[in-house]
């Protein structure tokens, strides 16, 4: 059975909003429903957005459970027509004045519109067999109307809300991440570089906003990140630094013993090489005067090897210009690269330190196409060995077609 909804005026001079003639004009389709709950439930979430508080939302709960079906529709009639006495009841106990000034802020925001009889009393006329086939009242056409709009305001709603708690967690994460590596700086005795870290970090965290909004946190979040970044390498750096000076000192000991006539020089002192690597201690690297003869007329350019290898950059806690500053960025490379520690002290025993930090820079640079940087680096040894490795050369070649041309000779 249809029930009569016709466009009404207002009782006693109410005017009506914008909002409501223009929902009241439109047509709903019939077959057309949704759950009185599920819309009441996305309203709950974006009532923000519609002007509505949780007293407003307290009065359309009330309003809704005078409906007698869970599902919305045309169909079934889309008046509720309770008395502001059981308004109240249904709205724990609401008093009737703050009930009336809720009711105009739904009605103004669109939510619901009235429906007024002649009197301006809130009934319903029913057939003989007891069904509503006229009311006057409250009209809950505009949830129907509006439950697509008022579901992707809410669904919008959770995702930023989602977005904001997770760059939240990041960033609380980054900020612990900081302090545990300014408190290891500072039980390494290095006070004046935690303190200038400190300082920075400070700078950072004194501008998060009580209230921020995700853009303005994912700023800041970028900024501590790369503070972190740069602490991190900061105490690599002088991991490695150290690490680097004790391995200078252990290649030069292997370059004097190499020589023929240290070889036996101290019986007691080489024992020890002697167990361990007979065959290299035992004599001279073979190919190593040959492939150092070979090196020494080749001239390589710090530039050249910065403009041919620039992903470099990335790995050095300073801009690069010196073969030292090169050299120290290569031996952390030289390790993520999984080049073995024997392998890289017999390149710089070969080669020498500005060479092989060249051959490290290229090997980065070409990693894509290599699949065993540290089984590349001994081939390239073993053409050193022979005088067949020209460094500069070698900055300007792909590593594939170098690899065939030598399994085809």
């Amino acid at each position: 059975m249809h029930i009569q909804e016709n466009v009404t005026s207002t009782f006693r001079g109410r005017r009506a909003s914008f909002a409501q003639m223009k929902i009241a004009c439109q047509k709903i389709p019939p077959a057309g429903t949704v759950n009185r709950w599920v819309v009441y439930k996305h309203l709950c979430i974006a009532k923000a957005t519609f002007g509505i508080n949780d007293r407003c939302l307290a009065v359309l709960n009330a309003l809704l459970s005078f409906y007698p079906e869970n599902e919305l529709s045309a169909r079934n009639g889309l008046v509720v027509f309770p008395s502001n006495r059981q308004l109240a009841l249904r709205a724990h106990g609401m008093p009737e004045s703050t009930l009336r000034r809720h009711l105009a802020s739904l009605l103004d925001a669109g939510l619901i519109i009235r429906r007024d009889s002649p009197n301006g009393k809130r009934y319903a006329h029913k057939t003989e067999a007891g069904e509503i086939e006229e009311a006057f009242g409250f009209s809950v056409a505009p949830l129907l109307e509006r439950a697509s709009e008022i579901a992707k305001v809410a669904e919008t709603i959770v995702t930023e809300a989602k977005h904001l708690k997770r760059t939240r967690e990041r960033l609380t994460l980054c900020r612990r991440d900081c302090l545990q590596l300014l408190d290891t700086i500072e039980m390494l005795e290095q006070r004046d570089v935690r303190r200038a870290y400190h300082d920075q970090y400070r700078v950072i965290v004194d501008r998060i906003p009580r209230r921020a909004a995700v853009e303005q946190l994912d700023a800041i979040f970028t900024e501590l990140s790369f503070l972190r970044q740069e602490i991190a390498n900061c105490m690599n750096f002088k991991d490695d630094a150290e690490e680097l000076s004790v391995n200078h000192a252990q290649i030069e000991r292997q370059h004097n013993e190499s020589k023929p006539e240290s070889l036996f020089k101290d019986n007691k002192e080489n024992l020890f090489d002697l167990k361990e690597e007979p065959a290299q201690s035992s004599r001279p690297m073979p190919g190593l005067s040959q492939a150092k003869a070979g090196l020494q007329n080749v001239d390589v350019s710090l530039d050249l090897v910065l403009r041919c290898c620039p992903d470099i950059h990335d790995y050095a806690t300073t801009p690069i210009r010196s073969w030292r500053e090169l050299s120290d960025a290569c031996r952390v490379v030289s390790s993520f690269l999984g080049i073995a520690e024997s392998a890289y002290r017999e390149a710089q025993l070969c080669l020498g330190q500005e060479r092989t930090a060249a051959i490290i820079a290229w090997l980065l640079q070409r990693i894509a196409k290599i699949q065993s940087a540290g089984g590349y680096l001994r081939f390239l040894l073993n053409k050193a060995r022979i005088g067949d490795l020209s460094v500069s050369n070698l900055l300007l070649v792909d590593p594939v077609k170098q690899m065939q041309t030598a399994m085809s000779q």
